[in-house]
């Protein structure tokens, strides 16, 4: 299906981005497009205004800090990402995006786009969450920074709101992650999936299993401890074709056991 007619901007700094979202009330920031041109043809959404993002340089690239945090720009894509040496520092980073569907997409999505459309079967949010990740995000107010975990309100909702414009997110030096999934085939959406992090405390948090990720601190990476906390935390995922509710609770045991084992065994390497 044909897009319907729609005011198209391309800004060139992040002031005149914010201008244009703030004049257009139907206004939407396009980042990669590869979910929201999709939902427009599906006619699941008609913006007014289509903001993009693409001209911007200052929403773009990888920083390594002193202290071992990376400053990523919220349009770098999966693939810069993956191709960063400076985002070695955080190995899961890369490998995570190399997960996410196929050349195309990893050409052209990005990390800000991934995150604030918040599809509850995308692989970044649930890794944020368990990296403990810091958003930044900008409005005519001034900028704020949101921890990760308050970041994701529900489905394709973020602290992200009208007007404002995620800018950067920040991965703090981490130790030992991990990451494992259940896929419609090899480069398919995610059935459920789970990140994991080990720097003393361990982090699980889950995918697909609710509207955002949901963590779980088990107090440990051992497996059966990792099963009790998924049982604990009352998960009510959803049933649809691809997997029963039951199932798809079955597989969140699965991989968080998955994730947290690999996380460990990295932040026990010397």
């Amino acid at each position: 299906m044909l897009l319907r007619e729609v005011v198209y901007a391309k800004p060139v700094s992040i002031a005149e981005a914010l201008d244009l979202l703030a004049a257009n009330e139907g206004a939407r920031a396009l980042a990669g497009g590869q979910t929201l041109v999709n939902v427009m043809k599906a006619r699941a959404a008609s913006p007014d205004a289509l903001v993009d993002l693409n001209g911007i340089e200052k929403l773009r690239g990888i920083d390594l800090g002193a202290d071992g945090t990376l400053t990523i720009g919220a349009m770098t894509t999966y693939a810069e990402i993956m191709a960063s040496a400076e985002a070695k520092a955080r190995p899961i980073l890369g490998e995570v995006c190399a997960q996410i569907a196929d050349v195309q997409v990893r050409n052209r999505g990005t990390i800000g786009g991934n995150l604030c459309s918040n599809d509850p079967t995308n692989h970044l949010p649930p890794l944020m969450v368990a990296v403990e990740a810091r958003m930044t995000v900008a409005g005519w107010e001034g900028e704020r920074t949101v921890p990760a975990g308050e970041f994701f309100f529900g489905v394709y909702l973020t602290a992200v709101g009208p007007g404002e414009l995620l800018l950067r997110v920040e991965v703090p030096a981490g130790k030992g992650d991990g990451f494992a999934a259940v896929t419609l085939g090899a480069d398919g959406t995610c059935i459920v999936n789970a990140a994991a992090s080990v720097d003393g405390d361990v982090r699980v948090a889950l995918g697909c299993v609710d509207a955002v990720p949901v963590l779980l601190r088990p107090g440990s990476a051992d497996a059966e401890a990792v099963r009790a906390a998924v049982r604990a935390a009352g998960l009510d995922p959803p049933d649809d074709v691809h997997a029963t509710a039951e199932y798809r609770a079955h597989l969140a045991e699965v991989v968080a056991v998955r994730a947290a084992a690999e996380a460990a065994e990295r932040a026990a390497a010397p």
